[in-house]
């Protein structure tokens, strides 16, 4: 392997397994007056943190690198992983850098994780993130407008700052690059999954969830012009493939290469969807809290989480397969995560109907 792309690999998998949050913690080092808030997945308005000053830290669990030992005491030990790790973790002083949590209405599990984390924690910032499921502008869209000032407000008294509207603006502009860097790999990975390969890829990506965004979309741009000067990636007949039912939880990364190494072109996913939510920017002019809401309304990601109408489910699923001439469809839900389990007889219809696999 090109030794840029070595490196470059090499520190987006020293992230990923870092369960210690070193980076952030050296990142609030660098200067003594600053905060890091962490969030679970799959959505939160991470613009109105980094307007703050603060860094938007990704919460997934602890993966299967953590051994689970007092998480068991709080949570019942057949649901899904992600709720016993997170309070592993953070028992385990490894979450201590985190200053507050953002936990959006995912399910029943992470509302009851928030309240679980208020009574460990009560000396730390914690908001429970109610996302709209209505989305008539005057009723959804208001309803989101009240929690986004909210945010706004809370965090203002945590870092005992203001975060006006041009900063907003401008913490909009710089995720809309992010976003666009981010759509940009995906769109490179669907035409040529096999130079950019789902190991790198998901490593990449997931260094979002502790990088600074201006740092993240540089390293993505470095990885898009290095990882096409490997000779010795060549395309082979593999089955091109769109994973989902991760939404949330994040699979070990051991399962994607055993995909891949089957045989298996993963040329589309709901991985880490939170840090890529919208299909389009956010507008960058005008009142950032009416265009945060807009956005979320018109260009939010469709998954189980998210209310559709009746008969509109699965729509989007068959739209990717469409887009990415995937071949067929794998299911990778978590155990117990309602959700996605809830969801997907209704997916497996939508594909039946199109002849789908």
């Amino acid at each position: 392997m090109n030794p840029d792309l070595a490196q470059l690999v090499q520190h987006v998998t020293d992230l990923f397994e870092d369960l210690d949050l070193a980076s952030v913690r050296q990142w609030k080092q660098a200067q003594p007056d600053r905060f890091a808030i962490g969030f679970m997945p799959i959505y939160v308005p991470r613009e109105i943190i980094h307007a703050a000053g603060m860094l938007p830290v990704g919460v997934m669990g602890g993966g299967d690198r953590l051994e689970i030992i007092r998480g068991d005491a709080y949570f019942q030990s057949y649901i899904c992983h992600i709720p016993r790790s997170t309070i592993e973790l953070a028992l385990t002083h490894r979450l201590d850098a985190l200053d507050g949590m953002l936990f959006p209405s995912i399910c029943d599990v992470i509302r009851n994780l928030s309240g679980m984390w208020q009574m460990l924690f009560p000396e730390r910032y914690v908001r429970y993130v109610d996302v709209p499921q209505n989305f008539d502008p005057a009723v959804g869209g208001a309803f989101w407008r009240h929690e986004l000032e909210a945010l706004r407000q809370d965090l203002q008294n945590l870092g005992r700052t203001t975060i006006e509207d041009d900063a907003l603006l401008q913490s909009i502009a710089i995720y809309n690059e992010n976003r666009r860097a981010i759509r940009e790999l995906y769109e490179a990975r669907s035409d040529r999954p096999w130079i950019y390969p789902i190991s790198e890829v998901y490593l990449l990506l997931r260094a979002g969830n502790v990088l600074p965004p201006e740092d993240h979309t540089r390293l993505i741009r470095r990885y898009l012009d290095l990882a096409p000067l490997e000779e010795n990636r060549r395309e082979q007949d593999m089955s091109r493939v769109v994973l989902v039912g991760m939404f949330c939880e994040q699979p070990p990364l051991g399962l994607l290469l055993t995909l891949e190494r089957a045989g298996c072109w993963i040329v589309d996913d709901d991985l880490l969807l939170g840090l890529r939510w919208f299909g389009g920017d956010i507008l960058e002019v005008g009142d950032p809290l009416d265009n945060l809401v807009n956005s979320y309304l018109g260009e939010g990601a469709r998954t189980a989480s998210v209310y559709q109408p009746e008969g509109h489910r699965g729509g989007w699923l068959v739209e990717s397969v469409e887009t990415h001439t995937a071949e067929g469809v794998i299911f990778c839900a978590p155990s117990f995560c309602d959700p996605a389990l809830l969801e997907q007889p209704m997916l497996v219809a939508a594909l039946e109907e199109h002849g789908i696999p």
